[in-house]
């Protein structure tokens, strides 16, 4: 029995680590392409290893470095602020909904269920947002809209729901209140869950492009490090355009691929620093919301 078990977890790790083979490899691909020379990539295509080392790339993303910096800056607050926002306000309205003898637990449930089925549109939205709630260029923009969402204040109400209702009762025989319950119990008890929902909510705004290119029209100060490297993506776009068209230019001279792959890695570079720290309560909390529904 026990030579059958080192085989099958020999068997096992073999298979995750070409699993982390298959899944690393176009990752530093990329990586080894964003440190290339783009006329090398030209002829010779893409390489794990550059054949001429070069920054060539990552100097024309940060050609203007202000901007990419002050992106970063309102990418990082609205992402932060965002996700605690969205944590926070989706927990008070999930702890209501887990409690039982809350008297408007089923019509509230069918109101948020209903929302998920149906939407008022992105026409309706842009009008809210930029005639009623008088959001645009604004910083608000990125958080307020997105601060509750019916499938989170289901998953934090299936973690709720698993926590004993004799630790409630005992607390509230103690003295505290449903503040108190929330802050004290609640929350902490479900942290993997918290985490896990986090990590979704930050990466989401984080990978944000679409609400600078709606909302954010005279304060460029304001538009978010997605929509900056879109930007710088449709320039490099236009600099081939007009080497075609033009016979005195060389295309091989523009950074396009080196480029494109540099800024994967400007973008990603947070993400992939977050995202261990909630690894540990990762799957647990997948695990635990997916228990009830």
């Amino acid at each position: 029995m026990k030579k059958k078990m080192k085989i099958s977890q020999i068997v096992i790790h073999i298979v995750l680590i070409i699993m982390c083979i298959v899944t690393l490899y176009p990752l530093l691909l990329c990586l080894g392409v964003s440190f290339s020379q783009e006329q090398d990539i030209v002829t010779n295509g893409y390489k794990l290893i550059p054949e001429h080392f070069s920054l060539s790339g990552y100097k024309f993303v940060f050609s203007n470095p202000k901007s990419v910096i002050n992106a970063y800056k309102v990418t990082i607050f609205f992402s932060v602020v965002g996700t605690i926002g969205v944590l926070f306000c989706n927990s008070l309205m999930a702890y209501p909904l887990s409690r039982k003898n809350f008297r408007f637990r089923t019509g509230l449930n069918f109101y948020f269920y209903f929302t998920c089925l149906f939407g008022g549109g992105l026409v309706p939205q842009y009008i809210l947002i930029t005639r009623y709630l008088r959001l645009a260029d604004t910083i608000w923009v990125y958080i307020i809209p997105g601060l509750v969402g019916a499938w989170t204040i289901f998953y934090l109400r299936a973690s709720f729901q698993q926590i004993p209702e004799e630790m409630i009762e005992s607390a509230i025989l103690d003295g505290a209140g449903e503040w108190r319950i929330l802050l004290t119990f609640m929350i902490p008890l479900s942290k993997p869950v918290l985490a896990t929902m986090a990590l979704g909510t930050f990466l989401g705004k984080w990978n944000d492009w679409m609400t600078s290119m709606l909302y954010i029209n005279d304060k460029t100060n304001l538009i978010s490090l997605q929509y900056l490297l879109q930007r710088i993506m449709l320039n490099i776009k236009l600099m081939q355009d007009q080497t075609v068209a033009s016979q005195y230019l060389d295309a091989k001279s523009i950074p396009a691929e080196t480029a494109r792959m540099a800024m994967m890695f400007v973008v990603a570079g947070p993400a992939l620093v977050i995202f261990p720290f909630f690894q540990k309560y990762f799957v647990k909390g997948m695990i635990v919301g997916s228990v009830k529904g």
